[in-house]
């Protein structure tokens, strides 16, 4: 059958399995969506409300249902808005394909109006690029496009196609075969002298530790992880993009490593004489500074991308490989081992922590604490929610006390700390698990980036839950500021609008909370609901996220709540 290359991009999405396109037209693009009448039985498109927007939409849906994410939008202004989205799936290996009109190929180059070099522009922050100015090689282009963002390690990709290609037309056959790029082999597997070396280390170690990141769940590898966990007697330390990766209810899951990670559970990293790191890129944020990096340990490093290993913390065994293959490789080897005195060391650890936690310190009834908020916010949905935050002091205290028992059930920007991520990235993987309570986490610095996509919740009547975190300031900067630069708050203030009434404005419903008591209720209405609400919660101004490893220090220098001595008087 003969197709235009505008019906051929919509073809090849159908066949590709895509559900849902987010996007925003423009005129380069627009044979596109002409053509998008004759496939709105097989896919749904979003109009969001900035193209940004749309980038996280796609990013959100991907992180939650591990399928490929699509974007869409026009040339120039349109390409470009995208950019931020695409370095922040980028940075956390999540499978988007962004489509993007171009000028007509008889123009490129001419500075015609609305043109971009979208694909220079996006090389360093894409997996790969295409340009397609050949209609015989648009079917070609997409196949390859899906195949790279969702094998070896996933990524986005941008395909930036003509005008003038939407526009002719050719006969359309979608190929059957198998898709095969020269030089693209992502490994699998490891060897045997590979599992021979990493065995023998773990009979030897008396303090083993797991750290388990994003690659658990992106390989599906969370039974094998357990099972090493348990088998071993291993306790398991996880990245903020690895919660769920092991349920943290689970005795020997020990919660976030890192910056804002438990004091313990890096007390652990620094003592332990074996780390296991499983999909996980030894970030700054997780390391500290890498000269006194867990130094008494051989390290045992597990990773589909062959040039993270030996990048940052150099390794005694490195593997490139699936995760979840690898490990099933390796517990056939794994004996049933106890760490009994490296557990006891550890839960002593625990005891120090729990001493000085603020959700175990009661404080004036008048005043209400983002970490009781969001602790309150866990109990009254059980623990089921999939949390979506954005970036700042709010994300922080989500992954200390909001626990988490499933896969992909916290989708965050880690890399790139991308602000304004968390509603638009809530949408998606809302439309991708429709039967999840989802809940939005965003701080007002943040929410206001991108709260325009309120209107695209509203519209397409997407039942989120979007809890404000309002501390007047951009917390995160502010403690910086408290902390390293005299509290000189150049900046940081902010003046709020009504959030409530904001939200009213869009017809969506609103609730305000300002103290303790009134969570459970408030929740309990939100998600009763059918379509988005608003829930702001009126935090304390100048609280801060303990502990806290300054950027650079070693990991286990850490900044922590004083012992005993509560917060709650203390204006900072």
């Amino acid at each position: 059958m003969k197709l235009t290359g505008a019906e051929i991009i919509w073809e090849c999405l159908v066949r590709e399995g895509v559900e849902y396109v987010w996007g925003y037209p423009g005129g380069a693009i627009l044979p596109t969506y002409d053509a998008l009448s004759k496939y709105q039985n097989k896919i749904k498109h979003v109009l969001v409300r900035h193209e940004q927007g749309a980038t996280h939409m796609a990013d959100g849906y991907a992180r939650a249902t591990g399928k490929v994410g699509v974007a869409m939008a026009t040339s120039g202004p349109g390409a470009t808005n995208m950019v931020t989205g695409i370095a922040t799936a980028m940075m956390d290996s999540s499978p988007i394909v962004c489509i993007t009109g171009q000028v007509a190929s008889g123009v490129i180059g001419s500075d015609a109006f609305q043109e971009i070099d979208i694909t220079g522009i996006t090389l360093p922050i894409t997996k790969h690029n295409f340009l397609v100015t050949d209609l015989r090689e648009l079917v070609t282009t997409l196949r390859k496009a899906f195949f790279i963002a969702r094998s070896g390690r996933p990524g986005p990709v941008l395909v930036d196609v003509a005008k003038d290609v939407q526009n002719a037309s050719i006969e359309f056959e979608y190929p059957t075969d198998a898709i095969r790029l020269p030089g693209y082999r992502p490994a699998q597997s490891a060897s045997v002298q590979q599992i021979e070396r990493a065995v023998e280390m773990l009979l030897k170690a008396k303090r083993p530790l797991i750290l388990a990141g994003h690659g658990v769940n992106m390989s599906g590898a969370e039974r094998a992880l357990l099972t090493l966990a348990e088998r071993g007697h291993i306790p398991v330390a996880l990245t903020l993009l690895g919660k769920g990766a092991v349920p943290e209810s689970h005795p020997l899951c020990l919660g976030m490593m890192g910056m804002h990670g438990g004091a313990s559970v890096n007390q652990a990293i620094q003592g332990a004489d074996l780390l296991i790191a499983c999909g996980m890129r030894f970030d700054d944020r997780v390391t500290g500074n890498l000269k006194t990096y867990s130094p008494n340990s051989k390290k045992i490093h597990i990773d589909i991308d062959a040039s993270e290993i030996n990048k940052n913390v150099k390794v005694d065994v490195g593997i490139a490989g699936d995760l979840r293959t690898v490990l099933e490789q390796l517990l056939p080897h794994v004996p049933v081992m106890q760490h009994d005195e490296w557990m006891s060391e550890i839960r002593e650890w625990q005891r120090d922590v729990d001493h000085r936690d603020i959700v175990n310190q009661t404080p004036p009834t008048d005043k209400l604490f983002a970490a009781h908020a969001i602790r309150d916010l866990w109990k009254a949905t059980g623990g089921n929610a999939l949390v979506v935050t954005d970036v700042g002091q709010h994300q922080m205290w989500e992954a200390q006390y909001y626990l988490h028992e499933r896969p992909r059930t916290l989708i965050t920007s880690g890399g790139l700390g991308t602000m304004g991520f968390g509603l638009p990235a809530a949408i998606g993987a809302k439309m991708g698990c429709p039967n999840d309570h989802v809940w939005a986490i965003v701080g007002d610095g943040g929410f206001q980036m991108t709260l325009t996509e309120l209107g695209t919740a509203a519209q397409e009547n997407i039942n989120i839950n979007v809890a404000i975190i309002n501390n007047s300031y951009l917390g995160m900067v502010r403690q910086w500021q408290e902390f390293f630069y005299e509290e000189r708050y150049n900046a940081t203030p902010m003046h709020n609008p009504d959030f409530c009434k904001l939200a009213e404005a869009y017809g969506i419903a609103a609730i305000r909370v300002t103290n303790r008591a009134q969570i459970p209720e408030a929740v309990a209405k939100a998600q009763s609901i059918n379509g988005p609400t608003v829930v702001e919660f009126r935090v304390e101004e100048a609280d801060i996220v303990y502990p806290m490893v300054p950027a650079g220090a070693d990991l286990h220098n850490m900044i922590r709540r004083p012992n005993n001595i509560p917060d709650f008087t203390e204006s900072h």
